[in-house]
């Protein structure tokens, strides 16, 4: 990887870490002013919400200006948004704060996924590259929250009860202006050639292409399990009668695992075809899904969440890479727009609708139904392919 490959990631990752650090310090403060749990419920939504609305025009203004552009304005928005909640720090400026960072963040991950995808044509190559990149969000969301928590329990001073949530606030709101210094100078990789013809193009005609559609399907199967094991398994820790330090420790596993994957990932992409990492992490979840609830002690809870953590991370670095390549390279930050707007919105939704099954069939036959959905998908998976002649092939797909 490349010195300037390196600084776009490391900006992203700035720029994803004040919407993490953001994530935790607005729910707190919110907490600590005394609204319920179901407004701190409605103000994490609003971290996803935006990405939904905004993905897709994200992606095509990527597709017309590259890098740079996009990325002054993600950076610009996450930290209007810091600026504000330091300010101002009430419940409505909270929730404009997670709207801008929410949305900053995701404009600026479509801007660096094309920029990444784009450096390289090597099938190979682009499995290095998603991987390493993939690791990014995952440092983020440590660095963003740990640093956060800090600041507000020891950057306090005078008789402001919220000085601490006000200086974080105020360091968080520089972060992204210094990942904009560090990409600011990138060279923009060359434009695609976009022909009259491609005008009249819509952003759904790519679900006319049916790898695209079981790319975008079995991705959404993964995310949704990612969804389903974050939201359980406090629930099923809770159940178990384990502390809020050992329902954590299990998380933080499963986060860990998923980030190892990752780093291994570029070391072995070479042997590996994507449709076949795809089908065997997405078995391997399906299994554990259905021994999970069988569980009672930390130490096997603790084994499930690290295999899922290997099987779930191993999955984004090889949909991206096959994005990328059954795509028009006009159409790239378009397809990426429609691929994050989907996640989001499942991200916005999926909660809701485990709380709703999980109060009405269980919490085990919720984990079991999770597992045969994903088992269903295994299959179309395993026969992905990546055409020959795919981007002519897309750019053909009806208007």
């Amino acid at each position: 990887m490349t010195g300037a490959l390196f600084k776009v990631i490391l900006s992203q990752v700035a720029v994803h870490a004040t919407m993490a650090g953001v994530r935790l310090a607005a729910p707190l403060l919110a907490l600590k002013q005394g609204y319920s749990a179901a407004s701190v419920g409605v103000l994490l939504a609003l971290f996803a919400l935006t990405q939904v609305f905004l993905a897709l025009p994200a992606g095509r203004f990527a597709d017309r200006h590259g890098l740079r552009r996009p990325f002054f304005i993600g950076m610009l928005m996450a930290s209007t948004g810091c600026a504000a909640a330091m300010l101002l720090p009430t419940f409505p400026m909270m929730c404009f704060a997670a709207l801008c960072t929410g949305g900053g963040s995701g404009i600026v991950v479509i801007a660096v996924q094309r920029h990444v995808g784009r450096a390289t044509h090597e099938p190979a190559q682009l499995k290095k590259l998603f991987s390493w990149l993939a690791i990014g969000p995952a440092i983020a969301n440590f660095i963003g929250p740990f640093f956060a928590g800090l600041l507000i329990d020891h950057a306090t001073f005078g008789d402001d009860p919220v000085s601490g949530y006000r200086v974080a606030f105020g360091l968080m709101a520089l972060s992204p202006v210094l990942a904009w210094l560090w990409v600011r100078t990138t060279r923009e990789t060359p434009p695609a050639p976009r022909l009259p013809e491609h005008g009249g193009q819509r952003a759904w005609d790519l679900l006319n292409d049916p790898t695209f559609r079981t790319v975008l399907i079995v991705n959404w199967l993964q995310s949704a399990s990612w969804d389903v094991h974050t939201f359980v398994l406090p629930l099923l820790g809770h159940e178990r009668g384990m502390s809020a330090s050992v329902i954590g420790t299990l998380l933080g596993l499963f986060a860990v695992a998923a980030t190892v994957v990752r780093l291994l990932m570029p070391l072995i992409s070479d042997r590996l075809r994507e449709g076949a990492v795809i089908a065997g992490a997405m078995a391997a979840t399906a299994c554990l899904f259905m021994v999970y609830p069988f569980t009672q002690s930390a130490l096997t809870m603790g084994i499930c969440s690290v295999l899922l953590g290997f099987s779930l991370g191993s999955v984004q670095p090889m949909v991206m890479s096959m994005l990328h390549q059954i795509t028009p390279q006009h159409r790239q930050g378009e397809a990426l727009g429609l691929r994050l707007m989907v996640i989001n919105a499942s991200s916005v939704a999926m909660p809701m609708l485990f709380g709703a099954a999980g109060g009405v069939i269980g919490i085990s036959a919720l984990f079991w139904s999770v597992g045969v959905a994903v088992s269903c998908g295994v299959k179309a998976a395993w026969g992905i392919r990546v055409p020959e002649e795919g981007e002519e092939r897309m750019q053909q797909l009806p208007r």
